[in-house]
């Protein structure tokens, strides 16, 4: 065992990146891996990595942030439109899971009534983000089963604050705390809740406005951290516990604009102290313990898992007067949560407890948040095996499917792409009256349109086989809408793969491989920065009065004329080319004559003769401009020269205006 805090920081550091990258890639949650790394490198296993105080402290930062985050994420509109599902269920489940276990604690291990309580409140607790981040990939979180699943979280999340304020008082008094202290430390925290809000308002909304002022990030991530340790070293002052004042922090700025910036600054912070509280949970745990006494974790993981499921269903069953959606909402909650995690691990560290009986515990919480993602991902079927129901032969989202593929087999509009361009051409269609199907391959983006009713799929648009299935042979038209030209190019060759005579229309940002769009089969391209100056160039012209025939006129013939005229134009200083070639970005340069440049008393055609391939658009003499100048046109001293062509033309004719 290494005692070098460098060198403990190192092997810390490179376990935890080898083995969450593992744990990732088996796309399992991040506190497994530190869990793991802790159980490997803790005194109980290889023994390369220190549990001592300056690594316990860092670790309570961890929670610290942690529960702050909690604070910020607690919305009191929120929680008066779900105080029925959140006081009733989540109070309930809490209630009688803290009850049910505190009870057996006491009978079978005679664990004393406050220290139980902990304990109980301990195996309520469901991993909030786990529950909420597998709902929301699977789109299940606006279900019934998973809005109950939510506001049972949210209240576990409310009680936890309160549990750490009974173990700072049971840590200060020991097991014989008498009631009288602990009511007073719960009073104080609830009281301390109830007048939050307020605080907040009138003390650290003005003060985050003064510092937002100054727009100063340094500042703004001081201020953070400075509000949110003040907060905790206030309450642990008093007696409670560090978190609960991070957590009144966190529910004090909720209520300002300054939410969003305050968990994004804090979030680096958050995670990398979370991890190593983790790993220090992970060193708590005796692995040759844990196999001594493996039918005893295997126990207590079905024991944890059927009681809170079972509690779950019976106290859901009233809200949503269904079997089957209560058992759903009870498989969901199942597992042990990593607020059960912290409470376990004070009452180990503070020694409330004995660690036989919290190393099981412990053991079980954490092989219930492994299987918590499979449980999660098949609570249909799981429910369906345990009430013995068929269910109806397809589930929604392949009735979702089976109507969305329905119009590919109609005359329907393809388009590529769901963005913000394609969700205005999909809201068109929808007022106008044609059907469409829309492809893209952001799960989020899909997740939302499909609930909201669009008929969305999950495809790149530039296989064949995808586009043979949203029914390209039946479409009237396809609109590609991504950005890059690139996608657009391998979008378009796969459609004309399929079928040669569909109209394609391209949106492009710029002219960028314009000609090899339409080249490779677009009907229409439209870059959009052309577009947008043809829209001001209209509305310009129709101010001053122009006929509005004229007008249209004038827009078209750009248009036909592959908008050759919006092409030329003065490049910014500094500016970066778009495309590696520029062979389709044309550009106006001008070129001062000094009098001994070479082109002057030489004619533009004598310049044409020298291999300049950059046109002369222009030569301004005297304060005149001469558009458009004849070949046999002589240059003089000061004439400024505006010459049109490619990055690289228009260089070589510089040069030879000027040298020869």
């Amino acid at each position: 065992m290494h005692n070098d805090p460098l060198l403990q920081i190192l092997i810390l550091l490179t376990a935890s990146v080898c083995v969450v990258a593992g744990v990732r890639k088996l796309a399992l949650p991040a506190i497994l891996g530190y869990l793991a790394v802790g159980m490997l490198l803790g005194p109980h296993a290889l023994a390369l990595a220190v549990d001592n105080d300056t690594t316990r402290l860092l670790a309570d930062f961890g929670v610290v942030f942690l529960v702050f985050t909690l604070g910020l994420e607690f919305s009191l509109p929120r929680l008066v439109a779900m105080r029925w599902e959140v006081l009733g269920v989540g109070g309930a489940q809490v209630l009688i899971t803290t009850g049910f276990v505190a009870a057996a604690a006491i009978v079978l291990f005679d664990v004393a009534p406050a220290v139980a309580v902990v304990v109980g409140g301990a195996v309520a607790m469901s991993s909030t983000a786990i529950i909420i981040s597998q709902l929301t990939e699977q789109s299940e979180n606006n279900r019934t089963h998973g809005r109950l699943a939510v506001a049972i979280c949210l209240f576990q999340d409310l009680s936890f604050p309160l549990l750490l304020a009974l173990v700072s008082v049971l840590s200060s008094g020991g097991r014989g705390a008498d009631a009288r202290h602990i009511i007073g430390a719960i009073g104080a925290a609830a009281l301390a809740l109830l007048l939050v809000l307020a605080a907040g308002r009138w003390l650290l909304r003005p003060l985050f406005v003064v510092i937002a002022s100054v727009r100063s990030a340094e500042l703004f991530s001081l201020a953070v951290l400075l509000a949110v340790l003040a907060s905790s070293w206030a309450t642990h002052a008093v007696g409670l516990s560090l978190a609960l004042g991070a957590f009144l922090a966190g529910m004090m700025l909720a209520e300002t604009e300054f939410r969003h910036q305050v968990e994004a600054t804090i979030r680096s912070y958050r995670e990398v102290l979370l991890g190593l509280f983790f790993i220090t949970v992970g060193m708590l745990l005796d692995v040759q313990l844990l196999l001594r006494h493996l039918p005893l974790v295997t126990a207590i993981l079905a024991g944890m898992l059927v009681l809170k499921a079972a509690i779950v269903t019976l106290v859901a069953e009233p809200a949503t007067k269904s079997w089957f959606k209560s058992l759903r909402t009870g498989v969901v909650v199942a597992q042990g949560g990593e607020f059960g995690f912290a409470l376990l691990t004070l009452l180990l560290r503070r020694e409330l407890l004995d660690p036989a009986v919290v190393q099981p515990l412990l053991a079980a919480t954490v092989l219930s948040m492994v299987l918590s993602p499979f449980l999660i991902r098949h609570n249909r079927r799981i429910t369906r095996a345990l009430l013995s129901e068929s269910g109806p032969p397809h589930t929604e989202a392949m009735r979702e499917s089976r109507a969305t593929l329905a119009v590919a087999e109609r005359d329907h509009v393809v388009i590529c792409g769901f963005g913000r361009v394609g969700q205005n051409i999909a809201r068109v269609l929808e007022q106008t009256g044609f059907e469409f199907i829309a492809l893209d391959l952001d799960p989020y983006r899909i997740r939302l349109g499909r609930q909201a009713g669009d008929p969305v799929i999950y495809g790149d648009a530039g296989q064949v086989e995808v586009l043979q299935n949203v029914g390209v042979a039946h479409a009237s038209c396809v609109v590609i809408t991504f950005a890059g030209p690139e996608v657009a190019l391998r979008i378009l060759r796969a459609v004309r793969e399929l079928r040669a005579d569909v109209p394609i229309l391209v949106r492009t940002q710029d002219d960028t491989k314009l000609e090899q769009l339409q080249a490779a089969g677009a009907t229409e391209v439209v870059p959009e920065t052309f577009e947008a100056s043809l829209m001001l160039l209209s509305h310009l012209l129709l101010l001053l009065k122009l006929p509005v025939s004229r007008v249209i006129r004038t827009v078209n013939d750009i248009r036909s004329g592959r908008y050759s005229m919006l092409r030329q134009y003065f490049r910014a200083a500094g500016a970066e080319h778009l495309d590696e070639t520029h062979a389709f970005r044309e550009e106006l340069h001008s070129v001062i004559l000094p009098p001994h440049a070479w082109a002057v008393g030489r004619s533009i055609a004598e310049l044409l003769g020298r291999g300049s391939v950059a046109a002369v658009s222009a030569v301004r003499r005297d304060g005149i401009v001469g558009r458009e100048p004849s070949p046999d046109t002589v240059f003089k001293e000061g004439d400024v020269v505006v010459v049109c062509g490619t990055p690289e033309a228009v260089e070589h004719a510089e040069t030879l205006l000027l040298m020869g």
